[in-house]
């Protein structure tokens, strides 16, 4: 078995010295690039935003100036990168790939994104903008970063962490292969994806473009995650049609569409939303509301580990809509469900040497892998549902979509190092 690290004589603190100013300075540059995409534009075009491809744009050129020839970006804004491999003829092995994504999510501010840098972070509380208190009673993995690099919002802002430390990471691998010639490795793939965050960025993937036999994503939380297992996830866009009458004169005659989606909500179970549940317990919850009197529209997103109990959920929506026009005569439920991605698990456990390899790859990066699932999902649950298995690496960010957002240096680096050992035990495997 061939280790990255002992291949150049290395530990880990050595090869995190050689690329964490680097790596630091990448992932702030690409912070403050503007990202956020738009879920309601993401039917009709990809990228949903324009601001995406300025970050796209530059990580095609930033490739280029790393030395990789083959860099080629289609006209919805996915980047596809190969570095070439350099074994012998006799050990020829099948690509692998590097995914992340550029846009972040519109849940919070994404726009002049101002990182603060803790450089020796002490342990204490972080006070930012906007009474945003990172404070380690209430977030104790900072506890475990102090005396290092950690990287915070200001506070007005989300971080983009989710997914920018991904590409800052995969870079930087990228880098350090092609700044040492020496490290024996098959053909690479980088794959950096638009459009995540809407769950539909991968609606418009150019898969026969792809060589990639599998591939990670590097798009997880806390460093250390490996993740092989996502929620099946839906979509109930719920279209209420209510009757206008002036109100002056609408006593027995209105029918508020409004008031009929704040019943229906008022339906779902407390106990099954995302913040009353963890672990692989499912749940369901509104997403966005919008409308008047004669028409509202109500997006409900539902999760779950198990076919079987997402097939309950559908059902409790429909019952609920049912009660709905039952209480307002007249009324008229709609419900249409969108199926967003699979639970990636049941592609990846028929290729166990991939997780053997990443687990090996963890291990030799100092890490003992912890195996959970996810509870989301990723651009790598939709590219396995393609045939391609794709588990998800970490990045070490923490609080994503929000101005909670942080980061450790020390983490993405661990990451970096986690491809590097990819790359190189797999001709190995």
């Amino acid at each position: 078995m061939i280790d990255v690290l002992e291949s150049k004589s290395l530990d880990y603190k050595t090869l995190h010295n050689g690329i964490a100013d680097k790596l630091l300075e990448r992932f702030l540059r690409y912070a403050q690039i503007f990202t956020t995409s738009n879920e309601a534009a993401a039917s009709d075009k990809t990228p949903s935003t324009d601001c995406q491809w300025d970050l796209i744009r530059l990580l095609e050129k930033e490739l280029k100036a790393l030395g990789i020839k083959d860099v080629h970006v289609d006209e919805h804004g996915f980047l596809i990168a190969r570095i070439p491999g350099n074994l012998p003829a006799s050990k020829q092995v099948k690509t692998i790939g590097f995914m992340a994504h550029v846009d972040t999510n519109e849940d919070a501010p994404g726009e002049n994104v101002r990182p603060i840098v803790h450089n020796a972070y002490d342990g204490g509380i972080i006070r930012l903008a906007n009474n945003v208190v990172l404070d380690p009673a209430e977030f104790p993995l900072l506890r475990k970063y102090t005396g290092e690099t950690i990287i915070t919002t200001d506070g007005n802002t989300l971080l983009g962490a989710d997914d920018k430390a991904g590409i800052a990471a995969i870079v930087s691998a990228a880098d350090w292969l092609l700044s040492h010639p020496d490290i024996p490795h098959g053909e690479i793939e980088i794959i950096f994806t638009p459009d995540e965050e809407t769950g539909m960025g991968m609606n418009r993937f150019p898969i026969e473009s792809l060589k990639s036999s599998c591939c990670v994503t590097v798009d997880g939380g806390e460093e250390g995650v490996l993740e092989c297992e996502c929620y099946y996830a839906s979509k109930a866009d719920i279209t209420f049609a209510g009757k206008v009458i002036h109100p002056g004169t609408a006593r027995g005659k209105l029918i508020n569409a409004a008031t009929m989606a704040g019943e229906y909500i008022a339906l779902l179970p407390r106990n099954e939303s995302p913040e009353a549940t963890d672990g692989r317990y499912g749940c369901y919850w509104p997403h966005k509301v919008s409308g008047g009197l004669e028409r509202t529209e109500l997006i409900v997103l539902l999760r779950s580990f198990d076919r079987k109990d997402m097939d309950r959920r559908k059902k409790a929506l429909r019952k609920f809509g049912r009660a709905v026009e039952a209480a307002f005569p007249g009324g008229g439920v709609d419900i249409q469900f969108t199926d967003q991605y699979f639970n990636m698990k049941e592609e990846i456990d028929k290729h166990p040497r991939l997780m053997d390899c990443l687990r090996k790859a963890y291990r030799l990066a100092e890490i003992d892998p912890i195996e959970r699932p996810i509870r989301g999902g990723t651009d790598g649950s939709r590219l396995t549902a393609m045939g391609i298995p794709t588990p998800n690496v970490f990045t070490g960010g923490q609080n994503f979509h929000g101005r909670y957002e942080w980061v450790a240096l020390p983490a993405i680096t661990r990451s970096a190092a986690v491809l590097l050992n990819f790359a190189a035990i797999w001709p190995e495997l």
